[in-house]
């Protein structure tokens, strides 16, 4: 099969693979006819992942086909349709128990960093009945491609913040898992803050009325916009989804007193946490990975039409192209939010 391998740190190229087999009991393999591309894939390749491991298909997004089971699954069966949850979790340990599988004792972030992933024509999915979600009948491949990762990670963040109608809230990022994190908000019906140092990431949100206010840092007071329309406290909650040089300082500093700050971006250094700047805020810190628990809620909402994410899949090339559309998504050499890989 062909496959979009890490081979080391700035080195990936599309390759021929052995077709997976079951491993275990709780395997199930995947025909995979959808995949797209993330931003903790690129983290990967430039090397700043430290627990990928090389040599290993890269991708966790997915939908697929199932084509095989091991003896122990019980919900899924061949030819499901399926949409692949960037979690690999047991369902029975201390922390899935809890519903933290992001922590789960035997899986956490497995897939395309230290398993095979969803960038190839197939993958073995461990602990099947958990890691991977059936798609309804009348929703289209296309429609679930995001729910495993992003937009469970824009999901996440909101319920982080444990959003609530008419709270204003202030998004970092104005990418694929910001502009979930926007959705999810506005389902809550709250007032949503857009922020973003790329004009074309803010003008795409504000075509599609993903905010109430767009502002980029780079161009003016970020303190005092969000200050001039929150009544000058700050926002109620903040999402930081960017992981960038100084969105960590920008999180808190636009928060207002007692908020909550969810940190759901990956950061690629080490972050400055000044608390006796802090200190009279008493602000909440809450960070992520992405605790995948909720796709089946949202694949309910794609079936309602409460929630759709096609807008984000501004690109679509075939699993042969992988390499350059790596390159695009990486380099933005023009506007991108979400490439979709097809798989023949």
């Amino acid at each position: 099969m062909k496959a979009f391998k890490y081979i080391g740190k700035e080195n990936y190229e599309l390759t021929t693979e052995e077709i997976p087999k079951i491993k275990t009991e709780n395997d199930v393999i995947v025909k995979i006819t959808i995949a797209s591309i993330c931003t903790s894939d690129i983290h990967i390749i430039k090397g700043k992942v430290p627990r990928a491991k090389e040599g290993i298909i890269l991708g966790h997004e997915g939908v697929g086909i199932v084509t095989e089971i091991g003896k122990n699954i019980k919900k899924l069966k061949i030819n499901d349709h399926v949409t692949i949850n960037c979690i690999t979790f047991c369902g029975e340990c201390y922390y899935c128990k809890k519903g933290y599988i992001n922590n789960c004792e035997k899986g956490g972030w497995e897939i395309g960093c230290r398993i095979n992933g969803t960038l190839s024509e197939y993958v073995r999915i461990p602990y099947g009945d958990y890691s991977l979600n059936k798609i309804p009948n009348n929703i289209k491949d296309i429609d679930a491609l995001l729910v495993g990762d992003v937009l469970s990670s824009g999901y996440f963040g909101c319920d982080l913040c444990n959003v609530k109608e008419n709270d204003i809230v202030a998004i970092i990022g104005a990418g694929p898992v910001g502009i979930c994190s926007m959705l999810c908000c506005k389902m809550r019906n709250a007032k949503i803050i857009s922020i973003d140092i790329k004009d074309e990431c803010l003008e795409f949100a504000k075509k599609n009325n993903y905010a109430d206010y767009y502002f980029n840092p780079n161009k003016c007071d970020i303190v005092k916009c969000v200050l001039d329309v929150s009544n000058g406290r700050g926002a109620d909650c903040v999402i930081e989804d960017a992981g960038g040089e100084n969105t960590f300082e920008m999180a808190w500093k636009i928060a207002r007193a007692n908020a909550i700050v969810a940190l759901v971006g990956m950061y690629e250094k080490d972050q400055i946490f000044p608390l006796p700047q802090m200190y009279g805020k008493n602000l909440v810190f809450k960070t992520g990975g992405v605790d995948a628990v909720h796709c089946d809620e949202l694949l309910n909402m794609i079936q309602e039409n409460k929630i759709s994410t096609n807008q984000l899949i501004t690109h679509t090339m075939p699993l042969s192209k992988c390499k350059d559309a790596f390159e695009l998504f990486r380099n933005k050499n023009e506007f991108c939010i979400k490439i979709a890989i097809t798989v023949d």
